[in-house]
Order: structure tokens, then C-alpha cells, then sequence
């Protein structure tokens, strides 16, 4: 599988294909007949808010036209919500597609984890400039790697350097060869195995997408706890937002409640997928209106002291490398088309997830103004590990994007 430094084009588990190349896997999921278009009312009995705005359920149809099976979505703008589905949630009953319903959020996980982290540090408890060897001593050794070199930070903004093993074909072979779907490969297994490998660069002098660096952060976290990094992240983050459809599976690997069910590109259904491997680099479970409440909270300040605030949406600056800060993303989105394209495009901060069967994405602008969250269930890990394009090829997205986003 081709790997580049600095550029992110590698997905790791539960990671869209590269960010750098999302406009391509999404490169327009998108017009259909809409299964299923909900607008909030301010009460029973009294009238609906404004009608969404144009061409955001179309975007989400489009996708089920172009070769997804399902897909769902939430829009906000200011206080004016919407929600849309569009085909269906489980091929073999052909139960449509809700917006209530669970899927596997795979990396959107990471922002979690980084706002556990930053509160943390905002409570004195550790300092982001910490080493790994100083909470976990002799994790990291071995091969050129150095625990005493990296810092929590460089976990968290991909600067570590550390090898990915979720990059190989070999390691899902139990998964997609085998047929095994419940097969355990814990945490510490993922990070032993990369550290068999030399590190793709030295700590703090490239970026590289690499889901050890989260599996390491998740130990980091227990570490100074003293508590598992699931019960931290339902104590400081679902419960005080009432998160009640968001989980944290460790092992289990069915999706329960309603959900929508995942598909490779042959159609067959991934959803029972151990997320043992991907844990705090992507093993949760969220529907798009829990996932936009979280990342509304997390942007709007409501998680974070304003010296952590400032620490999470500070990113990297390295040459062809994303614009990544503490597992979120910044990214500069045009609006329009043509002679209509602004001059200036809109700045969003982001956050995505794929892993088998399920593609997400979450979108906030810079003032924190308007959401747009959207899950689709198709996503082909073997195609990924192949090289190949993991979703169908649909403007979809783009389309949704900038009915919500720009409008």
C-alpha cells in the first residue's frame, strides 16, 4: 500500500481514505428522491421552522442514487435544525434509513479523546508537552522509536513519527480473510506491533496520520486517571451532554438498538466488526444528531478552558500536510461555482471517520454557525488496503455542503 509522509494520504483504521483526497472519495456523493426529510417544530401543534435549505436533502439523496445504500444527515444554522435520510437501513428487510439511527463514527472517536486529554491539562494533571515515556514508561522503545522524544502533543496532531500497522492488508486478514469478524487484537498488540517498525520520521519534523499515536493517547489517559478511557470520555463528555445513543464498545463487536447497517462495494454487510483494534483511535458509536450536539459543545467552548480552546484548533504547519490540530481539522471550503465562487473561501474545522461499512463526516464553520453532519454506509476497507477507491464516486457531499455551509 502506498504510504506518503507529511501529505496524510493514509487512512489508518476507521480513517477516510487520505484528507487530502476526501473531495475524490466523496467527490460528489448525490439527485434522488429523499426516503425520509424531517424539519424540527418549535412545538406540538404549532408550525414547522423554515424549510431546509435548498438542495441538502437533494445532496443526501444523491448519495443512495450514486451507490450507497443509506445515508443520513443533520444541518444546523444558527438555531434552525433539519434532518434528512434518504434509502435504507438494512438491505435485507429494505428498512429505511432514519436519522435516529447508531453507526460506527470510527476517527470522529480521535476528538473525543483529544478533548479528554485537553481538559486534563487545563486541570494541571499533565501537560501536553509531557513525554510518552513519563506516563508509559517503556511502551515505546525499540527500533529508533523513543517515548522519551514524543510528546502527548505529537500524539495528538499526527507528529510523532510512529508506524501504523492498521496500513497492512496482514493485519485485517483475520477479519476480511479469515471471516473471523469477532476477533480480538487489543490495544498494546497494535502499538507492539508498531514499534517493530522504525518510525517514519523523527518526532516533530513531519506529519503522518497514524492511529497508534491515538491508541497511545488512550493509555495516556488511563494512566493519569486511573480509570478506563471509555468511562472518562462517558464522564466528562456523554453524560454531561446527555449523549444517551453514544458509545464506546471495546470489544463488542454488534452495533445494538436501531442502527444503520455498513456494506462493502459488493454489497455484503460489515456491520458486525470487532472495534477492539481502533478503540480510542475510532471505536465509537454515535448518530448525527449526538455527534453535532458534541462538536457543537467542543467548538463553542462549552468543554474547553480557553487556553485548551486555543491548544485544539492550533495546527500543524508542514509543507502539502493538512491543516490538523488536536483530532480536528481545519480546512478552507469554496462556495460557489464559477463567476459565483466567493472570493474567500469559508473556513471549517472537521472531523471524519470510515472504517467497514460506514463513511462519515462532521462540518462546522469557524463562527460556530452552521453544522453539517452526514454518515453513509458503504465503505470497503479491502478495496482500501488494494489501493482502490473504498465508496462510490458521488458529489453528494459537496452538494450538501454548500447548501448548509455557504447558502
Amino acid at each position: 500500500m502506498n504510504r506518503e509522509r507529511h501529505t496524510g494520504t493514509r487512512r489508518g483504521a476507521g480513517f477516510v481514505g487520505a484528507r487530502v483526497k476526501r473531495a475524490a472519495l466523496w467527490t460528489g456523493i448525490g439527485a434522488l428522491a429523499v426516503t425520509a426529510a424531517l424539519t424540527i417544530a418549535t412545538a406540538q401543534g404549532e408550525p414547522a421552522g423554515p424549510p431546509a435549505p435548498s438542495g441538502f436533502e437533494e445532496g443526501v439523496g444523491r448519495t443512495v442514487r450514486d451507490g450507497f445504500p443509506g445515508a443520513v444527515a443533520y444541518a444546523r444554522r444558527g438555531d434552525d435544525e433539519w434532518r434528512t435520510a434518504a434509502g435504507v437501513a438494512d438491505r435485507a428487510t429494505g428498512e429505511r434509513a432514519r436519522t435516529q439511527q447508531r453507526f460506527r463514527i470510527a476517527s470522529n472517536t480521535k476528538a473525543f479523546v483529544s478533548t479528554v486529554l485537553l481538559q486534563l491539562e487545563g486541570e494541571g494533571r499533565l501537560s501536553l508537552d509531557d513525554s510518552v515515556e513519563k506516563w508509559l514508561p517503556g511502551v515505546v522503545q525499540g527500533n529508533g522509536n523513543d517515548g522519551r522524544a514524543i510528546t502527548i502533543r505529537q500524539l495528538l496532531n499526527h507528529t510523532s513519527g510512529i508506524y501504523d500497522p492498521t496500513t497492512e492488508a496482514s493485519f485485517f486478514a483475520p477479519y476480511l480473510e479469515d471471516g473471523d469478524r469477532d476477533h480480538v487484537i487489543t490495544p498494546r498488540e497494535v502499538i507492539t506491533r508498531s514499534v517493530r517498525h522504525r518510525p517514519e520520521f523523527a518526532p516533530g519534523t513531519g506529519w503522518s496520520y497514524s492511529n497508534t499515536n491515538y491508541l497511545l493517547a488512550g493509555l495516556v489517559i488511563e494512566a493519569v486517571t486511573h480509570r478506563s478511557a471509555s468511562d472518562e470520555i462517558h464522564r466528562r463528555i456523554l453524560a454531561p451532554l446527555g449523549l444517551k445513543d453514544t458509545s464506546f464498545p471495546v470489544t463488542d463487536p454488534a452495533v445494538h438498538g436501531s442502527h444503520l447497517h455498513g456494506y462493502d462495494l459488493k454489497g455484503r454487510d460489515m456491520t458486525r466488526f470487532s472495534p477492539s483494534y481502533d478503540w480510542t483511535a475510532g471505536a465509537m458509536i454515535s448518530t448525527v444528531d449526538e455527534l453535532a450536539r458534541f462538536e457543537r459543545a467542543l467548538f463553542g467552548g462549552e468543554l474547553l478552558r480557553p487556553a485548551q480552546q486555543r491548544e485544539l484548533k492550533t495546527p500543524v504547519e508542514f509543507p502539502d500536510a493538512p491543516a490538523y490540530g488536536l483530532g480536528v481539522r481545519r480546512m478552507e471550503v469554496p462556495c460557489g461555482t464559477g463567476a459565483r465562487r466567493k472570493a474567500a473561501p469559508l473556513t471549517v474545522w472537521e472531523t471524519d471517520g470510515a472504517g467497514p461499512g460506514y463513511t462519515s463526516v462532521s462540518l462546522t464553520t469557524d463562527d460556530g454557525e452552521r453544522q453539517l453532519v452526514l454518515a453513509a454506509t458503504t465503505y470497503d476497507l479491502a478495496a482500501e488496503l488494494k489501493g482502490d477507491p473504498p465508496v462510490p464516486n458521488s458529489k453528494g457531499l459537496q452538494e450538501a455542503q454548500a447548501a448548509v455551509l455557504c447558502g
